[in-house]
């Protein structure tokens, strides 16, 4: 039998996390992402006892957009995901990407072991690690 790669969660995914106010238009959320070029930003705890929050582009395509709602007057607390799924950085790749797979999500954030936000990962990060150089096609 094939020894499969382990691969930490935290070995692959992105490191400069961008977060936005809850209390910030949807506009300003969408000014954010085009600046960084990224689609997704991260809502950030108030507190220890908080949760992280998400809102994802397709959130403000599904309750925004498509209701015809204004950018201007809807604020990102209305749109968000909250709580989302978290990843230890520990996890192995191919147990985080089942995870995801089943939740049907397209990303999850990752915190280390003090519940701290430290990336975010997709299913594509994910992937494209386990099957690259030194995952499951050169191992085989």
């Amino acid at each position: 039998m094939t020894q499969l790669p382990y691969i930490r969660v935290g070995d692959i995914m992105r490191k400069d996390v961008h977060t936005v106010d809850p209390l910030a238009s949807v506009r300003d959320a969408l000014h954010e992402m085009h600046k960084h070029g990224v689609s997704s930003l991260v809502i950030e705890r108030r507190d220890e006892r908080d949760e992280l929050g998400l809102i994802v582009v397709s959130d403000i395509a599904r309750d925004v957009i498509a209701r015809n709602r204004s950018l201007d007057r809807v604020d990102v607390y209305e749109v968000m995901a909250k709580p989302v799924v978290t990843l230890d950085a520990d996890m192995d790749v191919k147990y985080a990407s089942r995870l995801l797979s089943d939740l049907r999500l397209s990303r999850g954030l990752v915190v280390d072991h003090d519940r701290n936000l430290v990336g975010i990962v997709t299913l594509r990060d994910m992937v494209l690690a386990y099957t690259g150089p030194g995952g499951v096609e050169e191992t085989i």
